[in-house]
């Protein structure tokens, strides 16, 4: 079965439909490649992604481990390479809240490095990701 439906909407805007929820997203074409930049590019929303990855799988596994990411965070910055064009760099600022022992924020290293976004972009991608601890 189907994920989504993804329909060209023109204008260089995409209607993405997630078929079992029905919730619709769109992108749009940066504004440095002929778009208006009025939502979320198709490569804002890889970038993006690796970060929701990473703190969706942390929530998860970190259930059965008393971690508890409540109000963490990430910030995300996508660098894209000209030639031939693609994502060169993502870079996540990890902003993690709680209270963690080394142990909890060693997990919360390995886990965010090993989700199922981070396995599945290019080695060739650069990942630059940074954890912040604040309590």
């Amino acid at each position: 079965m189907a994920t989504s439906k993804v329909s060209y909407a023109g204008d260089l805007r995409c209607k993405s439909e997630h078929l079992q929820s029905g919730t619709v997203i769109y992108t749009d074409a940066p504004t440095d490649n002929h778009g208006k930049g009025e939502m979320f590019s198709p490569t804002d929303l890889c970038a993006t992604s690796l970060a929701q990855c990473m703190l969706t799988t942390i929530a998860i596994l970190g259930k059965d481990r008393g971690v508890v990411i409540d109000g963490s965070y990430a910030e995300v910055q996508k660098n894209m390479n000209p030639t031939p064009r693609k994502i060169s760099e993502i870079v996540c600022n990890m902003h993690m809240k709680g209270n963690f022992t080394d142990v909890q924020k060693k997990f919360i290293e390995v886990t965010a490095n090993n989700c199922p976004v981070a396995l599945s972009l290019s080695s060739d991608l650069k990942k630059t990701i940074s954890f912040t601890y604040d309590n």
